[in-house]
């Protein structure tokens, strides 16, 4: 984790216009309990500190705007790339709870919990997998992905319930989403969660050391947002970066993906049913016509189509040949 005394860390934060050398050495060691933390404490958050470069951000053109916004996103790309090892260790979790059948949930509040159900709604059509495979929970539920629903953060039991609702298990792994680290709703079923035996992720964009109920902390340092505190911005694009790498890499990992071809995806619309045919196109050779017969005879399995015309079998033989292949499209093409 990066340290007060960490160069690259204080280059990063100094360039953002942040005092790095005021995160207090005690904000460090704050307690587990969010709630019980005096509101004073969110002075020496790095969320919350004022961006120097962003200091006459009214007095700005929209072009000088939007030049500084476009500078202060990449300081998000280099922070998460620092973080690279702990998100690879991230999905050697998630990877290991989906083979054990468990699923990884995502737990967060406003702009995070926006985020994390997001990544968690774009796995089944992209991946195919079940719609509780990758989950997202947000504090306030489903209003408060339409609308902010403020407050509800600071309901620790809500997020513990939250968990519980869910029948979490050691089979699962629980990544907690929140920019400052203090969410109480986020830390309380990360609690709950580690209490059930599951194994658990820590995101913040704040110096803090690994809580006790944390397995895995990630900890993209992005320095001050050019409207002190608004961690939508930076903050919440090193969150999609993260997730992004966490949910490809995991899905990558147990067969999901042929090549870059997404081939276990579900051709829920008309896109979807012209890319699956595309992928049959470029796999095979196939003509449009062809794909089109392949994909109807496979009841829309792709994966069951592209057997079928690879091996030259009929869709009974090709569901099989997966099966004992365990899903694995570059195994069960080459499986003899």
């Amino acid at each position: 984790m990066p340290r007060p005394d960490d160069a690259d860390t204080r280059e990063v934060c100094a360039a953002a216009g942040a005092a790095f050398a005021e995160v207090t050495p005690s904000f460090l060691s704050i307690i587990i309990h969010a709630e019980e933390i005096p509101l004073s404490k969110y002075d020496d958050l790095l969320t919350e500190k004022r961006n120097a470069a962003s200091a006459a951000l009214d007095r700005m053109s929209p072009s000088e705007i939007l030049g500084l916004m476009n500078r202060e996103d990449e300081k998000a790309i280099r922070a998460v790339r620092a973080e690279l090892p702990r998100i690879e260790k991230a999905v050697t979790l998630v990877v290991a709870s989906f083979g054990r059948g468990g699923r990884l949930i995502y737990v967060g509040a406003g702009t995070s919990g926006r985020l994390g159900v997001l990544d968690a709604a774009e796995c089944p059509p992209t991946f195919g997998v079940p719609r509780t495979m990758v989950e997202g929970i947000i504090a306030g539920g489903a209003a408060a992905l339409r609308h902010s629903v403020e407050g509800a953060e600071d309901v620790a039991a809500d997020g513990a319930s939250a968990i519980a609702g869910k029948r979490v298990t050691e089979k699962d792994t629980v990544m907690g989403i929140t920019a400052s680290s203090l969410a109480p709703f986020v830390r309380a079923a990360l609690e709950e969660a580690k209490a059930r035996g599951a194994r658990t992720i820590f995101f913040c964009c704040t110096p803090v050391r690994k809580p006790r109920f944390v397995d895995v902390l990630i900890n993209p340092l992005v320095g001050p947002e050019i409207i002190a505190g608004s961690t939508r911005l930076k903050a919440g694009t090193a969150t999609k970066l993260a997730l992004n790498m966490i949910t490809t890499a995991s899905m990558v990992a147990i067969g999901k993906v042929y090549g870059n071809l997404m081939v276990d995806l579900r051709p829920w619309c008309r896109k979807l049913e012209y890319r699956a045919e595309r992928i049959i196109r470029v796999m095979t050779g196939a003509s449009p016509a062809r794909a089109r017969s392949l994909m109807a005879a496979s009841g829309n399995d792709l994966k069951a189509a592209l057997v079928m015309e690879i091996r030259g079998v009929p869709r009974k033989e090709a569901r099989s040949i997966l099966v004992r292949a365990g899903g694995n499209l570059r195994k069960a093409i080459h499986a003899r």
